[in-house]
C-alpha cells in the first residue's frame, strides 16, 4: 500500500514542536533518535491501566471498546499516570483490536479474557470482509489525540497500534491463544491467504498510525506481543514484510517509530531490520546483549520485568540501577518494563521508580 500522504496541519505541528522545550526536544523523542538527553527517559506500557485507582473508578462500568471511543474519557485516562508518575511521555489509551473493529470485524473485548472475534478468519472470503479504514471510522481517535496534544504541552504522546501478525492471531484464533496452533496451521497450510490477510491488516494499521500522527503524536509504537511464538525463520518469511510494510509506509512522517514484542531474543536482529528507530526488549534479554543483536543504528526500549515490581524495594533499586547501566551500550535507551504493568502493582512503587530512573540517569548539563 501506497504512504498516506501527511495532512499539512501534523507536519506543521510537529514543526512547532521541535523548538526547545517541546515535545520533539523531549529526553523521550531525543532517546528514540540517539541523541544526548539529560536523563534516561521513561514510560511503562499499560501505565494507564489497572494498578491505578483513579482508573479502575472512571471505567467502572464502561465497556472497554466503548471507553476507546468516548475521545474525553480516553483523554483523561491517558493524562492519569503522567500526573501522578511524573513519566517522560504518554500513551494514548486504546487497544490494538480498535482499528480492526472500525473495518467491520465483529468482535468483543471480554473482561478477564481479552478480545474475542465472533466469526474467526478461515476463508479468502472473510478477509475480504475486512475492509481498509479511513479517519471517519476512527474520528474518535483523531479528536482524542488532539485534545490530548493540547493538553500536554511539552510531554510527548506516543501513539500505537497492534502489529499484522499479532491482529491476524486474533482474528484466525477466535480470541488469545497460548499455542497460535490455528495460525501457524494457517500459516503453514495456507500461505496465499496468510500473505492476504496479513497485508490487509498492514493497510489497516498504516491507516491507523497515519491518523494519530497526523493529529499530533510525537512517536508511535507498533505492538507484535505474539511474535516470539515464531522461529527466526518463520518471522522472517510470515512476519518481516508486513511489519516492515508498515513502519516503511511511516518512513516520511518525521516521528520515532517504536517495534515491540514478548519472547523476541532470537528476533532482535530481525525486528530492527523491520524499520524502527527503536526496538522493545523484554525482560529475558540484558540491554547490552539485545544492542549487539539489533544493530547500532537503533535505540532500544525496556527492559525491567513486570513482576520486579512486586518485590521489596531495595530489589526493584538494584534492578533498575542494572537495566540503566547496561543500557549504557545502546545508542538510546528508553527505561520501560519488559510488558505491560501487572494490575496488582502499586502505583507508589512506579512514581518511585520514576524518580529513580531520572536521578541515577541524570547527565551533566553540558552532556544533555
Amino acid at each position: 500500500m501506497a504512504a498516506m500522504t501527511t495532512t499539512t496541519t501534523g507536519t506543521d505541528a510537529r514543526d512547532d514542536d521541535s523548538r526547545p522545550g517541546g515535545p520533539a526536544d523531549s529526553p523521550f523523542v531525543r532517546a528514540c533518535r540517539r541523541r544526548g538527553v539529560p536523563h534516561t527517559p521513561v514510560w511503562f506500557m499499560r501505565q494507564a491501566g489497572r494498578s491505578l485507582p483513579e482508573y479502575r473508578e472512571i471505567r467502572a462500568n464502561v465497556a472497554m471498546l466503548e471507553s476507546c471511543r468516548r475521545p474525553e474519557l480516553v483523554t483523561e485516562i491517558t493524562l492519569q499516570p503522567v500526573r501522578r508518575h511524573g513519566v517522560d511521555a504518554a500513551i494514548l489509551f486504546s487497544d490494538i483490536v480498535v482499528p480492526v473493529a472500525a473495518a467491520g470485524v465483529d468482535l468483543d473485548i471480554v473482561p478477564g479474557t481479552g478480545p474475542v472475534v465472533a466469526e474467526p478468519v478461515r476463508t479468502l472470503d472473510d478477509v475480504e470482509r475486512i475492509r481498509p479504514i479511513t479517519r471517519d471510522d476512527v474520528s474518535y481517535v483523531d479528536e482524542a489525540v488532539r485534545l490530548l496534544v493540547a493538553e500536554l504541552g511539552a510531554t510527548p504522546l506516543i501513539g500505537f497500534a497492534g502489529a499484522p501478525f499479532t491482529l491476524a492471531s486474533y482474528l484466525v484464533e477466535g480470541g488469545p491463544s497460548r499455542t497460535h496452533a490455528r495460525t501457524k496451521a494457517l500459516m503453514y497450510g495456507q500461505p496465499e491467504l496468510w500473505h492476504a490477510l496479513c497485508g490487509r491488516l498492514a493497510e489497516i494499521t498504516l491507516a491507523f498510525l497515519r491518523v494519530q500522527i497526523d493529529a499530533g503524536v510525537s512517536a508511535v509504537q507498533l505492538f507484535d506481543s505474539w511474535a516470539g511464538a515464531l522461529s527466526e525463520a518463520d518471522y522472517r518469511r510470515f512476519v518481516l514484510p508486513h511489519s516492515a510494510a508498515v513502519l516503511a509506509g511511516l518512513a516520511d512522517a518525521g516521528v520515532p517509530r517504536i517495534h515491540f514484542g514478548v519472547g523476541t531474543a532470537e528476533l532482535l536482529g530481525a525486528m530492527g531490520e523491520a524499520g524502527a528507530d527503536v526496538v522493545g526488549v523484554d525482560w529475558r534479554t540484558p540491554l547490552d546483549v539485545a544492542t549487539r543483536r539489533i544493530g547500532p543504528e537503533r535505540a532500544v526500549q525496556g527492559n525491567l520485568d513486570p513482576c520486579v515490581l512486586l518485590a521489596p524495594w531495595p530489589v526493584v533499586e538494584a534492578e533498575v540501577r542494572r537495566i540503566l547501566t547496561e543500557g549504557r551500550a545502546a545508542p538510546g535507551h528508553v527505561f520501560n518494563l519488559g510488558h505491560g504493568v501487572l494490575p496488582e502493582t502499586d502505583p507508589e512503587v512506579l512514581t518511585r521508580v520514576v524518580a529513580l530512573v531520572h536521578e541515577f540517569s541524570a547527565r551533566p548539563a553540558d552532556q544533555g
